[in-house]
C-alpha cells in the first residue's frame, strides 16, 4: 500500500466536500445558484435540489485545485479529484431525489461511497496506485465523513449531525 500517496487523496476527497460547507457558512446567500436551475425532473422531483449550487461546486473544486500542490500533488489531479468529487455528490443527489429524500436527508452509503470512489479511481490511475488503495480511500472517506460530519455540526459549522 501506499500509505502516503492514500493519506493526499483522503486530504483532497475532505478539501473537495468540506469546501462547500465552509463556503455556505461564510458567504450565507451570496452568490447562492442552484446547480440544475430549478429544474423538475420528469417523475415531478427536483432535478438536484436547491442544496446543489454552482457556487459549492466552484469552490469544492478551485479549494482541491489550490491545497494539491501544497500536499505535493500534481495541481491538475487536485482539480481531478475535486471535478469527481463533486460528480460522485451530484450523482448522489439525483439517486435521493429520485428516492424521495429531500436536500440533506441522510442516506449512508451513497452519500460517501460515489464522491469518494470516483475521485479515488482517478488518482489511482494518475498515482499508479492498485484497486486495494481504492478501496482503503473510499474506505476511510466513508468512515471519517460520519465521524467528521459530528465534529463539525458540534462546532455548529454544519446544520445537521451527518
Amino acid at each position: 500500500m501506499h500509505w502516503s500517496q492514500i493519506a493526499r487523496i483522503v486530504i483532497l476527497l475532505t478539501i473537495a466536500n468540506g469546501a462547500p460547507v465552509i463556503a455556505h457558512k461564510l458567504l450565507g446567500n451570496i452568490w447562492v445558484r442552484p446547480l440544475d436551475g430549478g429544474k423538475i425532473w420528469r417523475d415531478g422531483k427536483p432535478l438536484l435540489g436547491r442544496s446543489k449550487t454552482v457556487r459549492g461546486v466552484i469552490c469544492s473544486v478551485l479549494a482541491t485545485m489550490i491545497v494539491a500542490p501544497v500536499i505535493g500533488v500534481n495541481w491538475k489531479i487536485g482539480l481531478g479529484a475535486g471535478a469527481m468529487a463533486m460528480a460522485g455528490d451530484l450523482f448522489s443527489s439525483f439517486v435521493k431525489r429520485r428516492l424521495g429524500l429531500h436536500a440533506s436527508e441522510r442516506l449512508t452509503g451513497l452519500d460517501q461511497v460515489p464522491e469518494s470512489l470516483l475521485p479515488a479511481i482517478l488518482c489511482a490511475y494518475e498515482l499508479e496506485l492498485k484497486w486495494f488503495d481504492v478501496v482503503i480511500i473510499t474506505g476511510i472517506f466513508f468512515f471519517g465523513e460520519i465521524a467528521l460530519s459530528r465534529f463539525l455540526y458540534a462546532l455548529h459549522i454544519r446544520t445537521r449531525p451527518y
